[in-house]
């Protein structure tokens, strides 16, 4: 086995997510591979469904658990929000819509 082949075997499994938002005011997110950036109106982090961006008022994170991949977020929370990313399309898939 070469060595790619072991690193990528080695590799870690993306860990399934879930949100619970309980009264708009206690969010938890598990599957949090990595907070990118925080402040009292926005978080984003990495997720294993793709990057997600909690917007609200007052926020901040009550408890993070880097095994786990649990994040608490306490705050009013006005929008959740997935950057998808858009599938690349085929030339002629373009041309004709």
């Amino acid at each position: 086995m070469s060595y790619e082949q072991r690193w990528q075997t080695a590799e870690s499994p993306k860990r399934p997510g879930s949100l619970t938002l309980e009264g708009r005011k206690h969010l938890t997110v598990s599957g949090v591979e990595e907070v990118m950036s925080f402040d009292e109106r926005e978080i984003s982090m990495r997720t294993g469904d793709g990057d997600l961006t909690v917007r609200g008022e007052g926020m901040s994170i009550s408890e993070l658990s880097a095994g786990g991949g649990d994040l608490h977020v306490r705050g009013l929370i006005t929008e959740l929000c997935y950057a998808d990313i858009a599938p690349e399309r085929s030339l002629w898939a373009r041309l004709f819509r």
